[in-house]
């Protein structure tokens, strides 16, 4: 079995808008009101998830929830048509930012060797908290070799689990065993903590991860005060490098002791606040970028939103340390690759939010989760077709609408394959 690191991204789903319903994220609300553009966002998601593979990179996608979410309705007594705030909260397309579907766990980590996947719960925002059903059916489809994954359901609440969004793995190579650092929040700041260190404690009891290879960090919560709403946001992990701004974390000194007592191969590239502030790392999202290992000898990359480029602070950081100026002799990242992801940036999510990494032999995954050059072809073709080119968020309760955006996820499941996701 060969084991390599696959990113799933989330397809942008054809209900994308700017409702600014996620407190704490402040290019959500920040943008609130305004008019989306659907069509575009996804066929920049695309158009990433291209970028990935002339890399030479394993890629699989996620598909988009029903939207509006009629079951969650329901249960609550009332329709997509009716004029409540319930309504953004039902036609949100944020299922796309799959860094949060699940929290992953190797099957080099884990004492059964397989490899498990827990669905987020995301209980913390109201349009959020009705994703994990509609996730877990998807997980459960495309990992549904029980000989090599495990799929759990989502952590209880009260417990907020946000998943793979506050979760790293530091190790040697993807296929060994590794460290895993589960980053929470703390309650008491201007914006919610949005996740619970008892559901990471529940997660790695769960994967039956050696606890002397799971470290439990805490966020700082300035860092989730200037926007930080999750840890992708100020630092990222592949192989044995950390990449992280120098606010990231409440105890930085104690937690940097541990990771070199775990791993004292671990390379940490520390971003100074002096040299690019907390403001500018987050406007920017520097760090929400996907920091990965190119085949063969190529080292590493990392792919970021143009976004990081346009912030003169950030893009200089990164030239000196390319150029190894500031490190004498050049760091682990020798290669940038700004992507365009602006309609995910503008609400809240670069190009790490968009994807879920799983470790696994991509034999062992349900090929119709798998994409090839061709297949990312007939998505956009689908896209092109059906995705609205613009919504605006005062008119997510108008029946033509929904209809459209039922219409145009239904179009793609059976251009994919998958049918079956057609009510779940």
């Amino acid at each position: 079995m060969t084991l390599q690191e696959i990113n799933f991204d989330g397809i942008v789903g054809p209900s994308h808008n700017f409702a600014g319903l996620s407190l704490g994220n402040l290019a959500a609300t920040n943008n609130a009101g305004r008019p989306s553009h659907p069509r575009a966002a996804a066929l920049q998601g695309v158009a990433k998830m291209r970028a990935c593979l002339e890399l030479g990179l394993a890629q699989g996608i996620l598909l988009p929830h029903p939207r509006p979410n009629r079951t969650w309705l329901q249960t609550l007594g009332t329709s997509p048509e009716s004029p409540h705030g319930l309504a953004a909260n039902a036609m949100s397309a944020s299922p796309m930012w799959a860094a949060n579907a699940a929290t992953v766990s190797p099957a080099p980590d884990c004492a059964d060797g397989r490899c498990h996947l827990t669905v987020a719960n995301l209980v913390t925002m109201p349009h959020r908290s009705h994703e994990w059903p509609n996730t877990l059916v998807q997980l459960q489809i495309a990992f549904a070799d029980t000989q090599h994954f495990a799929v759990h359901g989502p952590v209880p609440a009260p417990f907020g689990d946000e998943g793979a969004a506050n979760h790293m793995r530091l190790t040697p190579a993807h296929d060994a065993p590794g460290i895993e650092v589960f980053v929470y929040g703390e309650a008491g700041g201007p914006f919610p903590a949005r996740q619970h260190r008892e559901a990471f404690a529940a997660i790695a009891r769960r994967h039956q991860l050696d606890p002397a290879r799971a470290i439990f960090a805490q966020q700082a919560p300035e860092a989730i005060a200037a926007g930080a709403f999750h840890n992708d946001v100020v630092a990222v992990a592949n192989g044995n490098v950390l990449f992280t701004h120098e606010q990231a974390f409440a105890d930085r000194e104690g937690f940097y002791a541990a990771l070199r007592a775990a791993m004292p191969s671990v390379e940490i590239v520390e971003v100074p606040a002096s040299a690019v502030s907390l403001a500018d790392a987050i406007a920017s999202y520097l760090f929400n970028a996907q920091l990965v290992t190119l085949p063969g000898a190529g080292g590493m990359a990392l792919v970021l939103p143009m976004e990081a480029k346009a912030n003169a602070p950030v893009w200089n950081w990164l030239q000196s340390h390319i150029a190894g100026t500031h490190n004498g002799g050049g760091g682990p990242i020798r290669r940038l690759v700004p992507v365009e992801v602006r309609e995910s940036m503008a609400n809240g999510g670069g190009p790490a939010c968009l994807r879920l990494r799983v470790v696994a032999d991509p034999a062992r995954v349900d090929p119709r989760f798998m994409v090839s050059p061709a297949r990312l072809d007939t998505i956009g073709e689908v896209i092109e077709r059906h995705w609205p080119v613009e919504i605006d968020p005062a008119h997510l309760s108008d029946p033509a609408l929904i209809g459209e955006v039922e219409a145009a996820r239904h179009a793609l499941l059976a251009a994919l394959g998958l049918d079956e996701l057609k009510n779940g």
